[in-house]
């Protein structure tokens, strides 16, 4: 991975301890897994704080984790398995890729949606504080400046780009 994305093993090891992700063994890590820090590492790239990805990252996961799609699959990565997948941009989440089902601006989402199989719980979520429009709202408004910020530096990254070009070797 440490190769593919062009930083450390160190960078990246501390990047998935501060991200919360799982640790594979040896060199046996998903697709999806590797197309998710080639995001991260691009937001980077492009002046994106990682508090800000992480900020992210956490919204994202917890608007999955009231969407129960954690449950939907017995896979430790549950929550990057869709990254790398090119269908539906516009329906899909920022970091994890998840499709959602309904283009990101349409402003709803079946909030009743279950992708487990467990027993239901006691309370619904947003009895007990918990609301999928609400934290999808968070969501998409931090992705918008992320996006907005990520639009203003191109055009330095492209001259950076040609100007590297012509650096002696």
């Amino acid at each position: 991975m440490a190769r593919v994305l062009h930083r450390s093993a160190v960078y990246l090891a501390g990047l998935q301890k501060r991200l919360e992700l799982p640790a594979c063994e040896g060199a046996n890590y998903p697709d999806a897994y590797l197309e998710f820090l080639r995001t991260v590492v691009y937001l980077r790239t492009f002046g994106i704080s990682e508090e800000t990805v992480r900020d992210l990252w956490i919204l994202e996961k917890k608007l999955m984790m009231l969407l129960h799609v954690d449950t939907a699959t017995k896979s430790r990565t549950w929550f990057l398995d869709a990254c790398g997948r090119k269908t539906n941009r516009k329906q899909r989440l920022l970091l994890s890729n998840f499709d959602l089902g309904i283009p990101l601006n349409a402003r709803e989402i079946q909030t009743g949606l279950d992708f487990s199989d467990r027993l239901p719980e006691l309370f619904e979520g947003e009895a007990m504080g918990e609301d999928a429009l609400r934290v999808l709202d968070d969501c998409l408004q931090l992705e918008k400046m992320m996006l907005r910020d990520v639009r203003e530096e191109l055009a330095q990254v492209r001259d950076a780009t040609k100007w590297a070009a012509h650096l002696p070797k």
